[in-house]
């Protein structure tokens, strides 16, 4: 392991780059001479694993459902006891008995396209309408207006079906066929994670003696009024029923549900005030739109972002970056992008980390996932790749072709091909 320091000046270092470097270039598969074209791949939202993607895919990313659950919830609860003389249309204030989040991934929010289509195909697949924005019942009406026309120990009630389950990432990278040739398939990326979300909310009431489908909301609703308890058989005067302790209990549950920001299973940054020392490869690179001379250019200010630069003999190596601390796992590169010029590495700002088009930026190297990329390739004999940060699980993109113009992150990446980047050898 080596630490490596900035050096900010042009010139020096530039022998170093020859026929090492260029055989080390195509160990690593990433040539410059173009890729034959793929077949047409079936259209993203049909898209699943094993298909066959192109180029201009290695940017972009989708949701693959991975497992999904439903389960009746009950969300709002009031117990509620009806005398003869007291049926009619009544308006009972009911309390929370648990807060649903639409939530898809990092933050416990759904930011950009990718979180709305992964919510979507959820919907999609189970035949349910569910909410694709976040959302939370607790800011829904609590009050429950219902006919009570018998008297009786009553569960006033809203209701919903929670949808939990897990996803994965489609994204679009190379793969060695069975005849020993290379294509583009849609594979499973590395990240992933939890999702919830809930249908339409249902109210309503319910007695103990009604009789009601197994598995319902209503079925829930009524398992809550504790039945065969002694505060459903005593006489009780018109009005609410004080909790029992069954209901008590669930709600007690349900509190550390509420106060959790992020998945278990969530990764989380680290932090480290130390610079890492970084094992980075030898050769060096621009990280340039295809065909075009724009490239990746680090800032000198580090409040400012990477932008879309032309190269020349003034860059001072801001356009030339380093992998480092290199790992592959089923064809993916992972690494650490190391600026030559200023001697910081890539990253996402970790308060801007569910931001949609948030700006990449350069800071001081550490042992940080904000700071890690996946690089998803095209077939060998094309330099095309995609860039994915590994934490946020964003794909770096630009709005448009100008010099000057921000490298961003978007959670689909950007689905007309400009999330397609060259690697090439400096």
């Amino acid at each position: 392991m080596r630490h490596l320091r900035s050096t900010g000046r042009f010139g020096r270092g530039l022998i170093a780059f020859t026929a090492a470097a260029a055989s080390a270039i195509a160990a690593m598969s990433f040539a410059a001479s173009p890729a034959a074209a793929a077949p047409a791949k079936p259209a993203a939202a049909q898209a699943k694993p094993g298909d066959t993607c192109t180029a201009a895919d290695l940017g972009t990313r989708h949701p693959y459902i991975k497992s999904t659950e439903v389960s009746p919830t009950i969300t709002h609860f009031k117990g509620w006891y009806v005398t003869e003389g007291t049926t009619g249309t009544q308006t009972v204030t009911t309390s929370t008995q648990t807060t649903i989040s639409v939530s898809v991934g990092l933050e416990g929010k759904v930011e950009g396209g990718f979180g709305t289509e992964a919510l979507g195909k959820v919907g999609a697949s189970l035949g349910l309408n569910v909410k694709v924005d976040y959302t939370s019942t607790s800011t829904e009406s609590n009050a429950v207006t219902w006919n009570f026309n018998q008297p009786g120990y009553y569960g006033a009630y809203k209701g919903t079906k929670k949808v939990t389950g897990t996803y994965a990432s489609l994204n679009c990278n190379r793969v060695q066929q069975g005849d020993g040739s290379w294509a583009l398939k849609w594979i499973e990326g590395p990240d992933g994670g939890n999702f919830t979300t809930y249908t339409t909310l249902e109210e309503g009431a319910v007695r103990c003696q009604d009789t009601v489908p197994a598995g319902s909301i209503m079925a829930k609703a009524q398992s809550l009024l504790d039945c065969g308890s002694a505060a459903a058989k005593a006489e009780h005067p018109a009005g609410a029923v004080a909790p029992t302790a069954k209901q008590k209990q669930d709600r007690l549950a349900q509190r550390p549900a509420l106060t959790s920001g992020t998945s278990a299973e969530q990764p989380k940054a680290t932090r480290r005030s130390a610079r890492a020392a970084l094992d980075c490869k030898a050769e060096v690179y621009k990280i340039a739109v295809p065909g075009k001379p724009l490239s990746w250019g680090a800032p000198l200010l580090a409040d400012d972002g990477v932008r879309l630069r032309p190269s020349s003999i003034f860059s001072a190596h801001l356009d030339n970056w380093r992998l480092c601390n290199v790992t592959e796992r089923d064809g993916v590169i992972e690494a650490s992008l190391w600026n030559w010029g200023n001697g910081g590495c890539a990253t996402i700002a970790e308060q801007n980390a569910a931001t949609e088009r948030a700006v990449l930026r350069t800071a001081p190297c550490t042992e940080d996932d904000l700071q890690r990329f996946y690089i998803y390739r095209d077939v060998p004999g094309s330099s095309k790749i995609g860039v994915q940060n590994k934490y946020t699980g964003s794909m770096m993109g630009h709005d448009r072709y100008a010099d000057g113009e921000f490298i961003r992150q978007y959670s689909s990446g950007r689905q007309d091909g400009t999330g397609t980047y060259t690697l090439i050898g400096v």
